[in-house]
C-alpha cells in the first residue's frame, strides 16, 4: 500500500533522485528495483516505504542514514566460507520489500519511523571506518539492501577503493536490471531462500518464489559473488520432508553441490508469537536431507550445535573448520583453502589463515571517522 510522504522529507539531505524508475501514462510513477513495481502518484512512497515519488521522479529517502553501526563476526550473517573468522562493519537502514509474518529483524525491517535512522555516515566515512578498524568486509543486513541501492552501490564503491569487501544479506527479491546493477558491486552475499512453494511466499511474504530463484541463477551463472543460502524453518509452514526435498533437490541441480545452505531456527516473532519454535531435531532432519541429495556443506544457526555448524571436507570427510556459535576452534586449512588432511579444495574465499575475531559484537560511532579521526 502506498503512503503519502511529507514534504519536510523531500527537502532532507539524505533524500537522493533514484535509479531504475519510469514515468507512466497516467501520470505516476513506477518503481523497477524489485518485483513489486510500485505505481506511485506524486508524494506517494512505495511498500518498502524508503522509495517515493517526488516531483516526477523517484527518490530514496534514506541514503546515507542507519540504525546504527557494529562489527560482527562474518559467520553471523551467515557466511561459513568467506573469510571465515574475520570482522565485518555492518549496518542496515529502516523498511523493506516483503511482508514476512515472521520477520526476525520487525524492529527495523517494519519501521515507518526514520527517527529509526539515528545515525547517519557517507560512503568515503563508512569506507574509511571500516579500513581503519580493521574490518575484511562490510555488510548490508537487517534489512534489505536491495530498497537502499544507490546508497548500498556508492558505499561498495568506495569500499573497493579502500581495499575492503561489501557483503549483501538479502532475500533476492529484485528485478533483472537492478539486480545486475546492484550485484556487480558486491564481493559475497547470503540469499534468503524463505520457502520453496509459491503458497509459502504469497501467503506469509505477500511475494513470488521465482524472482529470488532466478537472482540464485543469476549469481552462480553470470557473476563471481561468493554466495550462500539461508532458510529459516517454520514449524508447519515450510519443514516438510517433500519441501526440504524439492529445495535442496532444486539447489544441487541449479547451483551445484558447493553452494553452503544454512537451515536456522524460528523463534515466535512479529505477526506469528503464536507458531512454536522450531525443534532441534527439525533442523537435524533437515541437514540430513541436504547432505543426502548431495550438498557438501549444510549448517544450522540459531541454536547451539558445534558438530552441525561445522565445516568438513568433502573428500576425507575430516573436520576443516570447527566452530562454537561464532568461535572458531578447528582449523585444517592452508592459506588458499585446501585440506591440510587430502589437499582436496574447500569452495568460497579463503585467504590466508583464520581471522581471530571471534564472537564479539562493538558497537561504532560514525560520527568519530566523519571528522576524519579514528574511534574515540
Amino acid at each position: 500500500m502506498a503512503q503519502f510522504l511529507a514534504k519536510e522529507v523531500v527537502r532532507s539531505p539524505h533524500t537522493v533522485v533514484g535509479r531504475h524508475w519510469h514515468a507512466l501514462a497516467d501520470g505516476r510513477i513506477q518503481c523497477d528495483v524489485c518485483p513489486r513495481y510500485c505505481k506511485l502518484h506524486e508524494g506517494q512512497r512505495g511498500l518498502c516505504f524508503v522509495r517515493a515519488a517526488s516531483q516526477g521522479r523517484m527518490v530514496l529517502t534514506s541514503y546515507g542514514r542507519s540504525s546504527g553501526f557494529c562489527i560482527d563476526p562474518i559467520e553471523k550473517k551467515p557466511l561459513n566460507h568467506f573469510l571465515p573468522g574475520t570482522p565485518v562493519l555492518s549496518f542496515g537502514t529502516a523498511g523493506c520489500n516483503l511482508t514476512c509474518k515472521f520477520c526476525q529483524n520487525w524492529d527495523m525491517s517494519k519501521s515507518r519511523e526514520m527517527d529509526t535512522l539515528a545515525d547517519a555516515a557517507s560512503p568515503e566515512t563508512l569506507a574509511r571506518a571500516a579500513a581503519e578498524l580493521g574490518c575484511r568486509s562490510i555488510a548490508f543486513t537487517y534489512n534489505d539492501p536491495v530498497i537502499f541501492l544507490e546508497y548500498a552501490v556508492d558505499v561498495a564503491r568506495a569500499c573497493r577503493a579502500n581495499g575492503v569487501r561489501s557483503v549483501a544479506v538479502s532475500a533476492g527479491y529484485v528485478t533483472p536490471e537492478a539486480r545486475r546493477d546492484f550485484f556487480a558491486h558486491i564481493d559475497a552475499a547470503n540469499i534468503d531462500l524463505k520457502g520453496f512453494t509459491e503458497d509459502f511466499y504469497r501467503k506469509l511474504c505477500s511475494a513470488h518464489l521465482q524472482p529470488v530463484l532466478d537472482t540464485l541463477v543469476y549469481l552462480k551463472q553470470e557473476t563471481d559473488v561468493w554466495f550462500e543460502i539461508t532458510t529459516l524453518l517454520i514449524p508447519g509452514e515450510n519443514d516438510s520432508e517433500a519441501e526440504l526435498e524439492s529445495l535442496t533437490r532444486w539447489v544441487v541441480d541449479n547451483l551445484g553441490p558447493d553452494v553452503p545452505l544454512h537451515f536456522t531456527a524460528f523463534h515466535p516473532d512479529w505477526r506469528m508469537r503464536e507458531t512454536e519454535a522450531t525443534p532441534h531435531a527439525t533442523l537435524r532432519r533437515a541437514r540430513a536431507t541436504a547432505l543426502a541429495a548431495g550438498l557438501r556443506y549444510v549448517y544450522l544457526g540459531n541454536v547451539h550445535d558445534g558438530p552441525e555448524s561445522s565445516t568438513y571436507c568433502h573428500q576425507c570427510g575430516g573436520m576443516l573448520i570447527g566452530r562454537d556459535w561464532y568461535e572458531l576452534s578447528t582449523w585444517r586449512l592452508s592459506g588458499d583453502g585446501k585440506c591440510l588432511s587430502c589437499g582436496a579444495e574447500m569452495s568460497g574465499v579463503i585467504e590466508g589463515p583464520a581471522g581471530t575475531w571471534g564472537a564479539k559484537r562493538q558497537p561504532i560511532r560514525l560520527a568519530d571517522y566523519a571528522r576524519g579521526g579514528g574511534a574515540a
